[in-house]
């Protein structure tokens, strides 16, 4: 949806590195906005985004308007299950805006594979199940997600803070690194989960959830199990930052 950061462009090298081509889609699409969130203050900056592209050696930016992608009321895609906690919860409607602009641009484009970041995990997993319905013949890859240098996950959405929640953001990750070494040595996971949000809350955290779930229909969990991830979304202020990690 544009904001280009480094690990955006860093999709784009992996893409562009494996294939012939690589095309980008830019749009930033107003069907996964829920009531509260402001489409019209989403940042835009085609010439920026254009030439981070291009630095990238992506060969095709593809951004069309949104009279393009959406020429009438359009047919809504709908995956059950895996939209029904976290984040579908939170912002009911979203993950049907996601998929259903998902499966436009990918028949738009008609891609050999696409390319996704980890870092918004529960959309790779409904990515992945409505390719997976919906008989797609597209192959989706889901890279690692990309980190400033403190740990914090890089988003379009850490421009938001104030240079004292930027201060603070990096300790969502630590959390989550102490919360895998916890049950790495068999703490009880239910306790860790609990301390580990408490210790986000007294930080200055408003905490949405710190779960522990298995892949991938994000099903929640009480104990380790394999395929397996601790996601969390912390808000500072305004700001919700998404986390988590892979077990």
């Amino acid at each position: 949806m544009g904001a280009f950061h480094e690990g955006h462009l860093q999709l784009m090298r992996r893409a562009k590195a494996e294939n012939d081509r690589c095309v980008v889609s830019l749009f930033v699409n107003p069907t996964q906005f829920g009531k509260n969130d402001d489409f019209s203050k989403y940042p835009r900056d085609l010439d920026r985004d254009s030439s981070l592209a291009a630095s990238a050696g992506v060969d095709v930016l593809f951004a069309p308007s949104p009279e393009a992608v959406y020429p009438r009321l359009s047919s809504r895609i709908h995956v059950p299950e895996v939209t029904d906690r976290w984040e579908g919860a939170y912002r009911p409607g979203h993950f049907d805006g996601v998929a259903t602009v998902v499966c436009k641009l990918l028949n738009m484009v008609q891609p050999t594979t696409s390319y996704f970041g980890l870092k918004d995990l529960q959309q790779c997993m409904v990515i992945q199940r409505m390719a997976e319905d919906l008989n797609l013949p597209y192959a989706l890859k889901f890279e690692p997600t990309v980190r400033e240098s403190d740990g914090l996950a890089m988003s379009s959405r850490n421009a938001y803070l104030t240079s004292d929640q930027r201060a603070l953001a990096p300790m969502v990750y630590r959390q989550l690194l102490v919360c895998k070494e916890g049950l790495a040595s068999g703490a009880n996971a239910v306790a860790l989960l609990n301390e580990n949000r408490t210790a986000l809350e007294s930080a200055g955290f408003t905490v949405d959830y710190f779960d522990l779930v298995q892949l991938p229909l994000m099903d929640p969990v009480p104990a380790y199990i394999s395929d397996s991830a601790i996601i969390v979304t912390a808000r500072l202020g305004t700001t919700r930052l998404l986390d988590n990690i892979l077990l």
